[in-house]
């Protein structure tokens, strides 16, 4: 222990016998080699001290640059949410606008009708007491001229109908639904059917005549009979015929156009003109007359 204690002091009693000893030649009139042996012994602890020194005002000087750069991030990470929530909140807008246009397109392609145009602001899929029900709710009532019986749609075809009113909302009733029933015209055959929702979600267009060609990609509309829709509205497409030689009629699976998974804005037709049941009929002049 006790050799241990004398080699940590000997570099410092060795320091301290060359300072008495540069401090006696000095007097003697040595000083100027001794100087230069001293700077020689002592140039490395100088440049060790030094660098020691430079090191810890480094160090120092680092640890401030590091709390600033943590601030700055910080600083940016906020700008950066900031930017995030501003940019959704545009692309909100952007997105709404391409809504509000292509219905605006839709009105005025079709301007024989009356529009009021309304919010989705919540649906319904469950059960109610005698069926499953497929329906929205929007944010217009009667006090809006909303009554039930309107026909709902958007620029991509035809959504439903309202089925219950309040002064500022009113519930719409799917054409998916079970209960949903509307006259369905082939685009290109002008075969008629019935286009029924079902427990699925699934839509179908049954009673089109057997005698009649349906084919996959044939565009079903509104046929307008019964006056409940106006005619020429878009339901969907067929995707598949069921058919069997001893039935009466036939039957179509359709896809809808509208995606009633991403219903938002929507088009209330408050007033149309039904279709006459007259027009559906040959002019008397073009029967022959039976003698």
């Amino acid at each position: 222990m006790v050799n241990e204690s004398r080699t940590r002091w000997l570099p410092l009693g060795v320091l301290v016998a060359l300072l008495l000893a540069a401090a006696l030649l000095g007097q003697l009139g040595y000083l100027p080699p001794a100087r230069g042996i001293a700077r020689t012994v002592l140039a490395p602890i100088q440049t060790g001290l030094s660098r020691l020194v430079t090191g810890v005002g480094d160090l120092i000087f680092g640890v401030r640059d590091v709390g600033d750069f943590r601030q700055r991030i910080s600083e940016l990470q906020v700008e950066v949410n900031r930017l995030a929530v501003d940019n959704a909140r545009l692309v909100e807008v952007e997105q709404e606008n391409q809504r509000l246009r292509q219905l605006l397109n839709f009105t005025r392609n079709n301007p024989w009708y009356d529009y009021r145009s309304a919010a989705v602001v919540g649906q319904r899929i469950g059960e109610d007491t005698s069926n499953l029900l497929f329906s929205i709710f929007i944010d217009v009532g009667a006090r809006d001229g909303v009554a039930a019986g309107m026909p709902v749609v958007t620029d991509r075809g035809l959504v439903g109908r309202v089925t219950s009113v309040g002064p500022n909302v009113a519930q719409v009733l799917l054409i998916i639904d079970p209960a949903s029933a509307v006259s369905g015209r082939i685009q290109t055959s002008r075969a008629t059917g019935l286009v029924r929702g079902s427990i699925d979600g699934s839509v179908m267009m049954e009673r089109i005549p057997q005698g009649e060609k349906v084919s996959p990609g044939d565009i079903v509309l509104t046929s307008g009979l019964g006056g409940n829709f106006p005619d020429k509205l878009v339901i969907g497409q067929v995707t598949e015929v069921l058919q069997r030689d001893l039935d009466m009629f036939q039957t179509a699976r359709i896809r809808t156009t509208v995606d009633f998974g991403k219903l938002e804005t929507v088009l209330v037709i408050t007033k149309f003109t039904p279709a006459r049941l007259e027009d559906q009929l040959p002019a008397a002049g073009s029967q022959e007359t039976v003698h």
